[in-house]
């Protein structure tokens, strides 16, 4: 038998035998249902970003209700949580040597500003800032062992001081100086509440 005789019945055969395996045209999603899938893989893929983004911020807010403060950390900082306390909250930047630190104080014999700014920058190097008002006060210096520190002090009405500064490698100033502007920018004052007793503040815990 000449071998193309043989050939045909053989091709003919497998072909049949696929169209057998092939599902039917009716059990395959249609265009309209997979349009719907592809959109609600999407939203739930926003929502996702959504959510992260949401606790990110929610990280970065610190709201001390007890002292009556609150500061937004620098993005991706972690919080230094054996550092903080019911009074404050220590950032750091720990591979740049970077920190920011914000406390709450009690302000023992009602001093002026005036005089815990000349405390505060005794021993400091290029010492420049200004007074804002009477209550507060703005200033930079470097700390002789090769760091710049920014800070923002405020006394409240009660007499307490808010104190933030702002700490980091005198050779990143140009990264950092920005970053340092714009967190002290956001330290905002309130009035706390007459009765509250010193709690863990508001997202006090470690990023």
């Amino acid at each position: 038998m000449n071998r193309f005789s043989l050939a045909l019945p053989l091709a003919l055969s497998l072909s049949l035998a696929a169209c057998g395996r092939q599902e039917p045209v009716s059990d395959l999603p249609s265009s309209e249902e997979l349009a719907n899938a592809a959109n609600a893989a999407a939203a739930e893929a926003l929502q996702n970003v959504s959510r992260d983004e949401t606790e990110a911020q929610e990280n970065r807010n610190y709201v001390n209700t007890a002292r009556g403060y609150s500061i937004t950390l620098p993005e991706g900082w972690v919080r230094d949580a054996s550092a903080s306390n019911q009074d404050g909250v220590v950032s750091e930047d720990a591979g740049a040597g970077a920190d920011i630190r914000v406390f709450w104080s009690k302000n023992e014999g009602d001093k002026d500003l005036q005089e815990i700014v000349a405390g505060m920058t005794q021993g400091s190097e290029a010492v420049d800032g200004d007074f804002v008002g009477d209550n507060e006060y703005r200033g930079t210096a470097n700390d002789g062992e090769g760091n710049s520190v920014a800070v923002r002090l405020i006394r409240k009405p009660d007499g307490s001081l808010i104190t933030a500064t702002f700490v980091f490698p005198e050779m990143l100033s140009e990264q950092y100086l920005a970053i340092g502007q714009k967190t002290l920018d956001s330290l905002r004052v309130f009035n706390a509440p007459a009765a509250a007793e010193p709690t863990t503040a508001t997202n006090a815990s470690g990023a």
